[in-house]
């Protein structure tokens, strides 16, 4: 397996691989099992919110967001890997991942690809 880390996901010492492009170098894809989807709905409490408040008064990056969205991220990315190994993938290719704003108050992440089983050529 090729040795990836994304965002905090050591995937090296699990033996998964997650890509976003629909093959993965120097394996084939044996079987396709299927979409799985992880999601990560996250809203601010009200520090948060005060904090990145005063944060876009002066302009710039709201780290505030940044950092729950990135560990959202990482989360929906968990999820999505999690459901594709209940059913018997070592790999999610094609993943994506989007955003959502529901009613103002809730971000949502959603991480959605395809499980496979893949094997080296």
């Amino acid at each position: 397996m090729p040795n990836l880390i994304i965002g905090v996901i050591d995937l090296s010492k699990s033996n998964f691989v997650i890509v976003t492009s629909p093959t993965v170098a120097g394996y084939k894809i044996k079987k396709v099992l299927g979409v799985v989807t992880g999601l990560a709905p996250r809203t601010r409490g009200v520090g948060g919110k005060f904090r990145a408040g005063l944060q876009s008064l002066k302009g710039g990056e709201i780290t505030a967001f940044t950092s729950e969205i990135e560990k959202a991220r990482v989360q929906a990315m968990e999820r999505a890997m999690e459901k594709a190994k209940e059913i018997g993938a070592n790999a999610i290719i094609s993943m994506d991942l989007e955003t959502s704003d529901i009613g103002g108050t809730i971000t949502l992440i959603s991480a959605t690809g395809t499980a496979v089983i893949i094997e080296p050529e």
